[in-house]
Parts: C-alpha cells; sequence; structure tokens
C-alpha cells in the first residue's frame, strides 16, 4: 500500500511522511479508513501533502484480521525518514504487541515525532507508557481492558482523541474522521471538506462524537432487566415513560430499578434517560434543519426554555449555539433503532404512543 507520486511538490511545505505500523491482525478497514483521506488530499489539492508507508516487524508479510495479506514497504528498522507514525491494531490486540514494537515506539518519542493509533492500536502506545496523562480512543471492545491495564491514560469513549501530539482513534471509520479534522487543521476546512464530498461521506464527526457502547457490553449477559428497561427509554424519548412504569413493565420494583441503575450505571434512573433525551437533541441539532423548538418537543421537553437549561447544563453551551456551530456542514438521514434490540416488543407498542418514525437509536456515552 505504498505512495505513488501524486502532484507536484508545494514549493513552501515539504510533504509529510507517516508510517503505518501495521500490527498481526490489524483492521483492514481502519488502515484504509485512514490512508484513503491522505491519497485524496494529494489529489484535490495537486500537491503532494503526504507521503506514506507500511511498515511491519522485519519487514514480512502481515495478515489482517480479514485474511488479507499486505506486503509492507519496509521494516520498522529500515523505515523511511518519519514526522509521524500510526499503530494499526486489531484482533487479540494484547498477544500482537511485541517487546520490540514497545522499543521502537519508545524510539519514536525520543526523537520527536507525531505518534498515534487506530482501532486496538493505542494498546501498544499504552504500553509503550507513550499515553500516559494523554487523552486517548480506542475500540471500544478493548475500552475496559485498557481502563484496567493502564490507569494513567486517560481513555475516553470518543471516536477519536487530539491531545498535543497524540492522534489516537476507534475503529471502522472513524480513522476517516480524525484525518479529516487533522487535513483540515494543516491545509483548510475546504480541503477536508471536499475528501468527505468525494468520499460521499455525509458529516465529518468531531472529538465531541463519541462511541456507541452496547449495553450487553458494558453490563455483560446478567442483566436482562436493566437492558430491557434502557432499550424501553431508548424507544420512548418523546413521551418519556414514568419510572413506576418502566418498573412495571420489567416485573420490578422502583426501589429495584433505582438500584439496578445506581449499581451499573452510576446514576439515577431519571438522570440517565434525561441524558438519552439530550445526547439525542445533540444529534438532532447537528445533523438535521429542524428547529430548536421541533428537537426540544421529540425530545420529551415541554418548553423550549427548560430544554435550553438542560442542554446548557449538560453540554456547556446552549442549543442555539450547538446549532451555529453545525452551519455548513451536511446534513444526514438518521437511522431507526436496530431490529436486534431485545426488547419486549407489546411494551413498545403500547408506550410509544403513536411516535410513528419519530422514534430512532439514541447515541450512549
Amino acid at each position: 500500500m505504498s505512495q505513488s507520486s501524486q502532484g507536484a511538490q508545494p514549493q513552501n511545505r515539504a510533504a509529510q511522511s507517516i508510517g503505518f505500523l501495521l500490527l498481526d491482525n490489524f483492521t483492514l478497514i481502519s488502515l484504509a479508513s485512514a490512508v484513503e483521506p491522505l491519497r485524496m488530499a494529494n489529489q484535490l489539492s495537486g500537491k503532494e501533502l503526504y507521503r506514506w508507508h507500511t511498515l511491519t516487524l522485519d519487514g514480512q508479510p502481515v495478515s489482517a484480521s480479514d485474511g488479507l495479506q499486505i506486503t509492507p514497504d519496509a521494516s520498522m528498522h529500515n523505515a523511511p525518514a518519519l514526522d509521524a507514525v500510526i499503530v494499526c491494531g486489531g484482533v487479540d490486540i494484547q498477544h500482537s504487541v511485541k517487546r520490540e514494537h514497545v522499543s521502537w515506539l519508545q524510539l519514536q518519542a525520543r526523537q520527536g515525532r507525531q505518534l498515534g493509533a487506530v482501532c486496538t492500536g493505542s494498546w501498544a502506545l499504552a504500553k509503550a507508557g507513550l499515553l500516559d496523562g494523554y487523552d486517548c480512543s480506542v475500540h471500544w471492545e478493548c475500552l475496559a481492558s485498557m481502563q484496567e491495564a493502564f490507569p494513567r491514560a486517560a481513555i475516553t469513549t470518543r471516536l477519536f482523541s487530539i491531545d498535543r501530539n497524540r492522534n489516537t482513534s476507534s475503529g471502522g471509520t472513524a480513522p476517516m474522521d480524525m484525518m479529516l479534522h487533522l487535513i483540515g487543521q494543516q491545509h483548510g476546512r475546504e480541503l477536508a471538506a471536499g475528501i468527505s464530498e468525494m468520499f460521499i461521506y455525509e458529516r465529518i464527526r468531531n472529538e465531541q462524537d463519541h462511541q456507541r457502547v452496547p449495553l450487553k457490553h458494558m453490563l455483560g449477559s446478567n442483566q436482562p432487566k436493566l437492558q430491557e428497561i434502557v432499550a424501553l427509554m431508548e424507544a420512548n424519548l418523546e413521551e418519556p415513560i414514568d419510572l413506576d412504569e418502566l418498573a412495571c413493565f420489567v416485573d420490578i420494583s422502583r426501589r429495584q430499578l433505582e438500584r439496578l441503575f445506581q449499581k451499573y450505571l452510576h446514576c439515577s434512573p431519571s438522570r440517565y434517560y434525561l441524558k438519552l433525551r439530550l445526547i439525542r437533541a445533540r444529534q438532532l441539532l447537528k445533523q438535521t434543519s429542524m428547529s430548536i423548538i421541533e428537537v426540544a418537543s421529540v425530545c420529551g421537553f415541554v418548553s423550549t426554555p427548560h430544554f435550553s437549561k438542560c442542554y446548557r447544563e449538560y453540554f456547556g453551551i446552549p442549543p442555539r449555539d450547538e446549532r451555529a456551530g453545525q452551519q455548513g456542514h451536511n446534513l444526514v438521514v438518521l437511522l431507526p433503532i436496530p431490529e436486534q434490540q431485545q426488547v419486549n416488543s407489546s411494551a413498545v407498542l403500547a408506550l410509544s404512543r403513536a411516535q410513528g418514525e419519530s422514534t430512532f437509536a439514541s447515541v450512549r456515552i
């Protein structure tokens, strides 16, 4: 996946050279999501803004998690001059990071290079002690294990994190958002927007966007009632359900309901429900042209002033400022609740109160 020459060299700035360190069983979609914006930046600008090189431990081919094999450009120790290194992780990351990886990454840090990671690659940086005191992102499957193994790293559920000279992202297409953000910083938002349009990428997500961490992953399989309650909440944002009704539908007491939320989600049921509604409101403000009054209504707020007050308290800015910050961004179509959510269908039907197609899945942080 070496870069070929694309366009003329800019007169006043050398191309940035980025090394992608491929670990065994790395995730191919995350690598492609990080590389392709660089290629398109060169193509649209007509200049060689970026060069990229694939690296492995010993220069030998490496297999991605889908079985496809990549022949790298060089080994780590024979890498060309680099400005930045991005570690590409994937499946079974704990066993993919070798002592030699750790030593080489520490050397790159001492030499002042920018360091980054995609998917589960943050594990390698953390193991090398290079994320201590830094905000960082990682695929949600690796979130809990990293928090336990590396308590000095500030691991978040954000799609990507940019903290000084550390750039880390979660998996899937999140690396594209991170790279578009960096390209926008370095070469202007117009170029980043042009790349997004070429890839039919409807919205460039930012550092405030979070991964949706499946509740089953957070709780395990031993809390089906709590999972069902949260699913009912998510399905009924426009007309929130009374907590006594929620408890009744899953056949527990109101007191048991409150204990479950405090024990496993570390907040009260009403607070969690409010958070779901506010996060949904933020999605609508950022991704649709609905008015603030309409957003307040479909998220279950009886008045716009009350909605604005709650929104400011939770996100630190009023809804109007959130909307202003999204001007010029493309809008996207919102997806309905996935069918795989395990909810008592009759309960949802009874409690939806004729919401029709206004019910959507929420993003959880």
